[in-house]
Parts: C-alpha cells; structure tokens; sequence
C-alpha cells in the first residue's frame, strides 16, 4: 500500500508496508537501505517507550497514530516484562500459588504483542523487536532493584525447576554488563543449560507464532550486548530456521554494547553477513559531534564490499537526563545518521531520548521535507565540499554527480560555511527548511560554478536542499 501524507501544506509520497504486498529486505538496486515489495523505504521513527506492546490499548493507538502523523515508519519493541508503569505483564502461566509455570503462557502477554503487530501493520510501521534486554534479568537499578529476583525465570518463583537445577541464583545485584547472569551461558558452545535454555527456546518460537504472520517485522536478539558472540549465534540461528522451515525470510541482527564502532566487538556482526542480515549501531549515540559522524562513517567503509542496511534505533539525547546527553545532542544525531546514509533512525524513549514529543515530531516532519526534494537512498555523504567548516558547523550529503546537495547546519545562526557548487554550474536554488519547527521555511536562487557561502535565513536547525533551477 502506498500513500500521501501531508505535512503543513506539502503532500509526500510514502512507499507503504503491508503485510500482503511483500517483505522487508535489504534493496536490491542498494542494499544500504531497506525495500518493501521492491520498493525503497526510509525508516524514521521515535516512541515513548521501548516495549509499546505492554501499553494499554488506547494509548498505544494514540501513539501509533502521533507517529504515523508524522511522518514515521519504525518504533522498537523490546519484549519486555519488567513492571517499570505497572501495567507490564509476564508471559507465563501465574498459578494459584503464586509461582509461574514456565511450560504454559499468559494469554495476556502474547494478545498484547499480537495487538501491537496487527496495529503497526496498518499503520505502515515497521518493528524492530529486542528478543533479550539484559535488564529484564539484573536486580541492579535503583528505581526498580528487584527486577530479577521478581522474574518468573528466577527458581523460587516457578515449579520448573530449582536453583540446583538451573544453576540460576535469586539475586543479581552486579549491572549486567558484568555478564555474571548465567541465563545468557545456556547455548550448547557456552555452558550448554539444558534445564533453563528449553523455556527460552520456547518463548522464541512463542514469539515467531505471532511475528511470522507479519512482514514488516526485524529482529535484534539482544539489547546493548557485551556478552559472548555465542549466545547471539544461537539465538539468530534458530530463528532463521523456524523462518525457513514456514518459507519464510527474516531480517536478523546484534546489537552490541561498545559505543567505538570500530572495536573488535561490533565485527561479530560486520563480519557475519551470512548470520546477520543488518546492522544496528545505536551504541554510537553515545557519541558526539565529529567522532559521532566518523564512527559511523567507519562502518560504511567497512561493509563496502558487502552492503548492509545501518540501524540506529535508539538515538539518545534530552535535556537533563543522566547521561549528559541533550535535546540538541537527538537532534544533531538523528541529521547526521540521515546524511551519513543510516537506514532506519529512532528515538529513543524519555527520559535517555526525545521519544515521540514535539521535537522529535518535527524533526521527522523535516526530514520527510527532505526526502521530498531527493530520497535519501540517493546521498552519499560529502562534507569535502564544504568549505571553512568548524568541527560540528556542518555537515553535507550530495548526489552522485553532485547535481543536488543537502546540507545540515545544526547550530545555524552561528554558521559561516561555504559549498564548494563548482560542479554544479548555472542557476540552482535552495530551499531551506527549518527543522526545529519541521516546515520549509523559504527559498533562494545563487549561481553555482563557485564556492558560495551559505547562510540560513533562521537560527536553530536548519537543512538546506540545494538543487538545479528550473527556471
């Protein structure tokens, strides 16, 4: 299905998703960005939450319907059990004893994920699921320390089997990037735990009951992982083969915990194109300014050879959160993942991202301006064209024969760059578009053939789209 969105007074042409039309794959023309039944799509999302399907129906639908509004087509789901609201629910049979029984499901949960699914469809929202997050199973958060002791999955609290048997402890106090939780060791190359891995390897193929009946779901196995490079394997294995045994093509990754993109970390996925069909480098949110924009660079030159789609669902950035991190820092991460070529960029959830507030709202709604004048799948990034640039002043994205430029200004009342348009000869025009309000905002016409200054006819963020006249 396909369709016009509108944007203030623009309409845009979206290629749609629908579960009956196709899968979601790797382009075939360029495999750098995703396809839907062979056309191309940019994924641009956000969310305010990480596991939308535990919500309350009502507020989920409203959530979908801001997003879509917007201009967006992705959200993350973890599946998530933790009660961080209070409405999360677990997967698993709850008896009248109290205790869990692991062998039966909580027709709760799996409705819930269902929901989100069939919503998502008609919505043209793609999914990108987190099978495993390691903080569902830790007891280390002082908002919440109680998380695994409280799990079904911990001993006392099922009739499945005992600490003895499991070789699972109740309390995991140590943050899970320690890898003291055996629950992650229970593949057949690691400590091979028959006992636990039966009900893991069953909650999987749960899962793929409802996720296979859709299309435009993609599968991440784990959330900011330093674990080992076996347990991953596993897991993206068996999905792949309950996939192929139903005809069925799946989309799978990892995503890895090391915020240095080029550590020997994230190559278990870069060099494994034949286990992992993408790559998710949200860990390099992290990161700031220059580096932010070289790491991910790094990475284009290092699959060249084989071409994958670039992730980034969780681009971190709000004002006073813990981290550091600030609404300017989302936003100048979300524009520079566009322009460096990132196939799908989400928000992440408040109070680590902007989620889906008005910010985020706006700055999807810009880019969808953008895209409007060129699809993303047809920049390569060329900040070598831009000239007096100071570190983090601009950034530049440009068309093959350099007919058509995008350049992002993130801090444009301060900015005194200048394009090199020397290839760019004749009458060309620029259209400016104020991203801090998601609107197109005005347009000039220059002369190209020469380094021309740039200067934005607003502060805040700003892109500029730079392309022939036509007059």
């Amino acid at each position: 299905m396909n369709g016009l969105i509108k944007i203030g007074a623009v309409f845009i042409f979206l290629s749609g998703l629908n579960a009956a039309n196709g899968q979601l794959r790797p382009w075939s023309a360029d495999p750098w960005y995703w396809e839907f039944d062979g056309e191309p799509v940019l994924l641009l999302g956000g969310s305010d939450d990480d596991n939308l399907f535990q919500w309350p129906e009502q507020k989920l639908i409203e959530q979908l319907d801001r997003l879509q509004a917007a201009g967006g087509s992705v959200i993350r789901n973890t599946m998530s059990d933790r009660r961080d609201a209070g409405f999360e629910v677990y997967p698993f049979l709850r008896l009248e004893n109290g205790k869990y029984d692991l062998s039966r499901w909580n027709p709760e949960y799996w409705q819930r994920f269902e929901r989100l699914l069939r919503e998502t469809a008609k919505r043209d929202i793609v999914v990108q699921i987190e099978v495993w997050d390691r903080f569902d199973y830790t007891d280390n958060r002082k908002d919440d320390p109680r998380r695994w002791e409280d799990h079904p999955y911990a001993p006392k609290n099922n009739i499945n089997y005992t600490a003895e048997q499991s070789g699972l402890a109740q309390r995991y106090p140590k943050h899970p990037g320690a890898n003291a939780q055996p629950f992650f060791f229970t593949t057949p190359k690691q400590r091979n735990n028959t006992v636990v891995r039966q009900y893991q390897e069953a909650f999987v193929q749960r899962l793929m009951d409802h996720s296979l009946q859709f299309d435009h779901v993609l599968y991440c196995i784990d959330n900011e992982t330093n674990g080992e490079a076996a347990w991953g394997e596993y897991w993206a294995r068996l999905i792949r083969k309950r996939a192929e045994a139903e005809g069925k093509i799946v989309m799978v990754t990892e995503m890895w915990d090391a915020w240095d993109l080029t550590s020997d970390e994230h190559k278990r996925t870069f060099d494994h194109p034949e286990l992992y069909d993408f790559v998710d480098v949200s860990q390099n949110n992290q990161n700031k300014g220059q580096k932010h924009w070289d790491n991910f660079l790094y990475v284009r030159e290092y699959l060249s050879e084989q071409p994958r789609p670039m992730n980034t669902t969780k681009t971190y950035g709000a004002d006073g959160n813990k981290f550091g991190h600030s609404d300017q820092d989302a936003i100048e991460r979300f524009w520079r993942h566009l322009l460096a070529g990132a196939a799908s960029i989400r928000f992440h959830r408040p109070d680590s991202g902007l989620g889906l507030n008005d910010k985020a709202v706006a700055c999807i709604r810009a880019a969808r301006i953008v895209e409007q004048h060129v699809p993303a799948w047809r920049l390569q990034p060329a900040n070598d064209l831009l000239r007096d640039r100071q570190a983090n002043e601009a950034y530049l994205a440009a068309t093959e024969d350099r007919d058509t430029l995008v350049v992002y200004l993130p801090q444009a009342e301060e900015a005194k760059v200048s394009v090199d348009l020397s290839s760019s000869r004749g009458k060309l025009m620029i259209d400016w578009i104020h991203i801090d309000s998601g609107a197109a905002i005005s347009q000039q016409s220059l002369e190209g053939g020469k380094v021309v200054a740039v200067r934005s006819p607003k502060g805040g963020n700003v892109a500029a789209v730079i392309t022939r006249s036509e007059k």
